[in-house]
């Protein structure tokens, strides 16, 4: 049976918000699942889960297991690039996020998909590497980190294009994926990406030579998702 889910696009929102309507979003779902969970109920209505994507202006935001020494940047150097800077509750090292970049926020019930954590991951992954064969790139995954790379088998080549932390209570997803499309890449010279010093960033824009339609990215993507995920999407 597919995943019901709610999908969001939010334009251009401030990453704190958009943080605190994650959660309360989450509590929600959290809330849903627990009582399924006391009843013992298997199948009958669903909860359907919810699918943000949204873009936020210049924000680097730190795992909970992150070093703040992979931000490169002192708080007068952020307040000069029109940056902020958050500690968070995802997995995963420093990452950025800002305009031209599609950051998605999967709320979904791992239990009532019927997958782990690793396999939910795995589906993200493989949402963008379809999404990059659309354009005739070949995205890759890189053995002992998350997200999506090209050339992982050419020293000195290896680049990330999305990123991907993630955090999950009793099965409930928050946080997720940031895919460069347009983004301005030199706001990653100011951190370490994901803990990485030898590896570079890239986007579409800079792959294929010039920048894309966001709004025809942002759907071939959520069809990918759809796909590898099963979602039946309800507005």
């Amino acid at each position: 049976m597919s995943y019901i889910v709610k999908y969001e696009d939010i334009g251009l929102k401030d990453y704190k918000e958009v943080w605190d309507y994650q959660r309360s979003v989450f509590n929600i779902l959290a809330e849903s699942a627990g009582r399924r969970d006391r009843q013992n109920k298997t199948g009958g209505e669903q909860h359907p889960g919810t699918l943000i994507f949204v873009e936020h202006p210049h924000v680097f935001t730190l795992g909970k297991h992150g070093s703040e020494n992979n931000l490169l940047l002192d708080y007068i150097q952020l307040k000069a690039k029109d940056a902020s800077f958050y500690r968070i509750d995802r997995g995963g090292d420093i990452t950025y996020h800002g305009p031209g970049q599609i950051v998605g926020y999967p709320i979904f019930d791992l239990a009532e998909i019927g997958i782990s954590l690793k396999e939910y991951i795995h589906r993200l992954e493989e949402a963008i590497i379809r999404t990059m064969n659309y354009f005739g790139l070949k995205g890759e995954r890189l053995s002992g980190a998350t997200g999506v790379w090209l050339d992982t088998e050419i020293p000195g080549r290896t680049r990330k294009i999305c990123a991907i932390g993630v955090r999950a209570s009793r099965y409930i997803t928050m946080h997720g994926f940031a895919f460069n499309v347009n983004t301005k890449l030199e706001y990653f010279n100011y951190i370490n990406p994901c803990g990485f010093t030898d590896k570079g960033v890239t986007s579409l824009a800079k792959e294929l030579g010039r920048d894309q339609e966001m709004d025809q990215v942002k759907n071939l993507l959520r069809e990918k998702l759809k796909e590898v995920f099963d979602l039946k999407f309800i507005s």
